[in-house]
């Protein structure tokens, strides 16, 4: 007798990822490797005060850190009772129903995408300036794009803890040269020593600033990727433990080393030049305020780490696009193929190779048409995929509190963390959201009138309301599809005929 589309057969044999493989290390070395802190520090830092005019970077990505701290709060709290690899798309279905559940994940599908293929653009661009740098062999941007797309799809089927033991290897070496240059320029403030005034860039003042607001719209871009958290719990070998620990730890650790790094360029220039000097020499100052104290040799590796800082973030983002991808896959929301996973790594092979394959499109249309890659494809597309991530943690927000709001979910959690936590995380999170939306074009350097502005976060509106309309077509033509979206792994806990009550709480 063959299995039904649900089985457990089938789940067990070919749409199930490794369980086990993955500790509270490689957790966190993934979700780090995606927000890329050398590229923040010396690209996302830099930009900031660029393009805002505003001192306060600094204070600004502890003020994002603390606001995704509270997030967390609720986050966490709903990886402990929902595990799977969809996160933000199931934890949305169990707090608002299945209909904006499936509208959450097109648009993580598309926010993602968006993060990992723009990303290409800076990986190709900086590659290619460098190797002319330093052999004088021009080569266009596309190359080392493909390059780069080559090694990320081979290493996206293999084993995941495989790519989380590379991931960590790169991302020490990438904070242990912030950190060289960051001493370096502390020990060398402007004017020869370092006063209160050196300190400017970390008051709680500076919060009150006109201006702020687009400062930390810049500061959130530069956390994008910790919530990736969840993504992996299906594959941790304790999920209700290492996602929580692995969130804090990796919030902790990007939020102080954004910040001291950040602070510490302000002391080497001056707060009142900082602006100016940032302007001046763009990606290049972090390097370029150590070049007079340090051997060339350093600086080779700092941009040599820059570029492997593009390439973690490329293979982490396409590991989560993968597991979206999966997780839909496996439920029956898109193309039950891409729940297939390899036989011999466990991983999301079809769902991986579906994502490269896209990118690879992507990346040809780029370079046929000849269009820029760090402003059209690396700034304006990352920017836009981070202002989707946005949106989706605000969506998280609410349901997390939709959730929790239902007395029978909220047992061992308590007020504070399922309902308390959670208004406080949407209201900072709708604040962000709304100076997002209405200084997009100052962030997309185009003029206020431009269309592009509101092109972009249009395409989110989009993919929300193809997501919500596809799921009511599911809803009447295949019911069996739509009791078990949002079950994952678990799909008896939805689907099953003894489960009237777990159904009615994942949403109708």
């Amino acid at each position: 007798m063959s299995h039904p589309p649900h089985s457990k057969a089938t789940s067990s044999v070919a749409q199930a990822l490794a369980a086990n493989r993955l500790g509270v290390p490689p957790v966190v070395f993934m979700v780090m490797a995606a927000a890329a802190p050398l590229t923040v520090i010396a690209g996302g830092a830099t930009t900031g005060w660029a393009v805002t005019g505003v001192i306060g970077i600094p204070i600004g990505y502890l003020a994002v850190a603390l606001v995704l701290a509270i997030f967390s709060i609720g986050y966490v709290a709903m990886s402990r009772k929902v595990i799977n690899s969809g996160a933000f798309y199931t934890y949305v279905t169990h707090g608002l129903g299945r209909p904006a559940g499936v509208g959450a994940s097109f648009v993580a599908v598309l926010a993602y995408n968006a993060m990992q293929i723009g990303l290409y653009g800076g990986f190709g661009k900086v590659t290619a300036d460098f190797i002319d740098a330093h052999s004088g062999w021009s080569t266009p941007w596309w190359l080392w794009a493909f390059a780069g797309w080559a090694l990320v799809g081979m290493l996206g089927v293999l084993r995941i803890d495989l790519n989380g033991t590379i991931l960590g290897t790169l991302l020490i070496a990438e904070i242990a040269v912030a950190l060289v240059l960051a001493a370096v320029h502390i020990t060398h403030p402007a004017g020869g020593h370092i006063t209160v005034n050196a300190l400017t860039a970390i008051s709680p003042s500076q919060l009150l600033t006109p201006g702020i607001g687009a400062v930390l719209v810049t500061a959130i871009t530069g956390f994008v990727g910790f919530e990736g958290t969840a993504v992996f719990s299906e594959e941790s070998k304790d999920p209700r433990k290492t996602v929580a620990r692995a969130t804090y730890i990796a919030l902790a650790i990007i939020g102080v080393l954004y910040s001291f790094c950040a602070l510490a360029m302000t002391i080497a220039v001056g707060p009142d030049k900082i602006v100016d000097a940032a302007t001046e020499h763009g990606t290049e100052l972090i390097f370029d305020l150590a070049a007079p104290y340090v051997p060339s040799v350093v600086l080779i590796l700092g941009h040599l780490l820059f570029i492997t800082s593009l390439f973690a973030a490329l293979l982490s983002f396409h590991n989560t696009v993968a597991r979206y991808f999966f997780a839909l896959g496996r439920e029956g929301v898109l193309p039950r193929a891409l729940a297939l996973t390899s036989v011999r790594s466990r991983s999301p092979k079809v769902a991986s190779i579906t994502q490269t394959v896209i990118a690879a499109v992507v990346l040809c249309v780029y370079a046929y048409a000849g269009w820029d890659p760090m402003i059209n494809l690396f700034f304006w597309i990352t920017v836009t995929g981070g202002l989707g991530v946005l949106v989706l943690m605000l969506a998280t927000s609410i349901a997390v509190f939709g959730y929790f709001l239902r007395p029978v979910n909220r047992d061992s959690v308590g007020v504070g963390k399922g309902l308390l936590a959670p208004i406080v995380a949407g209201g900072a999170l709708a604040w962000i959201l709304l100076v997002t939306l209405q200084q997009f074009h100052t962030l997309l350097g185009v003029d206020a009138a431009s269309p592009w502005r509101w092109i972009f976060p249009a395409a989110f509106a989009v993919a929300g309301v193809l997501g919500v309309l596809w799921s009511l077509y599911l809803r009447s033509a295949q019911p069996d599809v739509y009791a078990a979206i949002g079950a994952g792994a678990h799909r008896g806990l939805i689907s099953g005929p003894q489960s009237t009550q777990t159904a009615t709480a994942a949403g109708r």
